[in-house]
């Protein structure tokens, strides 16, 4: 800090903490902590939910006897409010204690689910929330994963009820969590027409400035690859039916915008539709593969094709129409190592929640494979893939003629001998810039490098009328040729 007084020469951290003590020592103010936790409105005006145990003697809200919990809810004939509006516990017949009335609202949702995993630990006790030695055991949640939007309506009261629970020594962790992981939102990818203000005629995209417009969201349905469909447009309300269009080459061009998905924004996609269209394997792995689980992700239609097509390129291993192509062959080793590389990357993948490079690995893999039909590669395939496509797989997990489920077999070994490389790829650079790359086996000496790279028919393109000064390798790594 500098130029400012008495906090000059400290560093920001301390100059704050000076400051606090200055207001205080100059009697102008104190310390406080403010907690950034929303208010809980904690009563609900319903049946389902645990009562209060509280009851009203001479109108004073008075605790239920510890020996009398827990307090159960009573039979009613409905759950419907009563008739003087007031909670349908108000219909029990006897809803007293020690012939004083009860509370009538019922707790929330979040007031069971905020210590439900310390019940989980030791479900059967009827004496404590949870024993003291089973809770000492299993301590706290060692992953949690929720979305953005649960962790501010959910988890933050966890650690407030978890945080008071360890202050009065009921639980042995200050935090319920020990990792916790706030998957992204999927977001939905609006499409616009744009109508020439006070007309009922619409222009394309590419059109639109040429005119006053007014952007309308349209239904996600009527649009395939940003193109409308102008029937079903103007069938979708009465006031289009009798629309006129400018069209841009013969289509309607909408335009788009990536937004949080809304009935108001008609950017919804209903899941049983991809299902009925794709299957669930595809709807899963496009899920999983829009990009990293903590990122929102745009949802585009566009995209599920390609991993449709992987699915289709997967099952043609092992059929051709109705003819089972699986053979009984040893694998070579170029696909033992196609097959070893993707099971290190799987494992690696899955424990940091990258399911998305994962299904891309496994993209990469199929094409390295080609046409192997051989059972030896094709069984540890399919146990791969089970975790993210499972019902392709128990399909053909059975076609194996493998026993039990695909998802209760042991996931592949991985054998680090199988993918040692015995080749390298060396970029080779002119000058310092880049032209091309050749394969040379990872034996090869500096000198080795060196003379094929002299006589390689591409270098007498770049060096053309030059002359060669010096070829530098660096092994494993580059090419560097020095031209003049």
């Amino acid at each position: 800090m500098c130029n400012s007084g008495f906090l000059n020469g400290l560093s920001v951290a301390e100059a704050i903490e000076r400051a606090k003590d200055y207001v205080e020592e100059k009697g102008i103010g104190r310390r406080k902590t403010n907690y950034r936790l929303r208010d809980a409105i904690f009563s609900r005006q319903r049946y389902w939910g645990e009562p209060f145990p509280i009851y009203y003697k001479d109108g004073i809200a008075t605790p239920v006897d510890e020996q009398d919990l827990p307090l159960c809810l009573p039979q009613i004939d409905s759950y419907k409010p009563s008739a003087d509006g007031q909670p349908p516990l108000a219909r029990a017949k006897d809803w007293t204690y020690k012939g004083y009335p009860l509370e009538t609202s019922t707790m929330p949702g979040f007031a069971g689910s905020s210590a439900y995993y310390l019940r989980y630990m030791d479900p059967h006790n009827d004496k404590a929330l949870v024993d003291k030695e089973v809770n000492e055991y299993w301590q706290s949640v060692d992953l949690y994963i929720g979305g953005t939007e649960h962790a501010t309506g959910h988890l933050i009261y966890s650690r407030f009820w978890n945080k008071f629970l360890y202050d009065l020594g009921y639980v042995c962790k200050d935090e319920p969590f020990s990792k916790l992981i706030n998957q992204g939102m999927i977001q939905g990818r609006s499409n616009f027409v744009y109508r020439i203000v006070g007309t009922n005629k619409f222009v394309s995209l590419g059109l639109k400035d040429k005119y006053e417009t007014t952007e309308i969201h349209v239904d996600i349905n009527l649009v395939r690859n940003d193109r409308l469909n102008i029937e079903a447009f103007k069938a979708w309300r009465p006031e289009y039916a009798d629309a006129e269009f400018e069209l841009e080459n013969g289509e309607y061009i909408c335009g788009w915008a990536v937004e949080k998905m809304s009935k108001s924004m008609y950017n919804v996609v209903n899941p049983d539709d991809i299902c009925d269209t794709y299957g669930a394997d595809t709807l899963r792995l496009y899920e999983m593969f829009l990009g990293p689980i903590e990122q929102s992700k745009p949802w585009d239609t566009k995209g599920i094709d390609g991993v449709n097509r992987f699915l289709k390129k997967f099952w043609r291993l092992f059929y051709d129409g109705d003819s089972f192509l699986v053979i009984d062959e040893p694998a070579s080793p170029a696909e033992l190592k196609a097959l070893h590389k993707l099971i290190a990357k799987e494992q690696s993948d899955i424990e940091n929640f990258s399911y998305n490079t994962c299904i891309s690995a496994f993209m990469i893999a199929l094409s390295e494979l080609g046409e192997c039909h051989k059972r030896v590669i094709l069984r540890d395939l399919v146990v791969l893939l089970s975790p993210f496509a499972p019902h392709i797989c128990e399909e053909l997990w059975d076609a194996l003629g493998e026993k039990g489920s695909v998802c209760a077999a042991a996931f592949p070994e991985y054998n680090p001998a199988y993918t040692v490389e015995d080749s390298v790829t060396y970029p080779v650079q002119f000058n310092g810039k880049m032209r091309f790359t050749v394969e040379q086996p990872k034996s090869s000496s500096p000198a080795e490098v060196e003379a094929f790279i002299r006589n390689a028919p591409q270098t007498a393109k770049y060096v053309g009328e030059g002359n060669i000064v010096k070829v530098i390798v660096v092994p494993g790594r580059i090419i560097n040729v020095v031209v003049k």
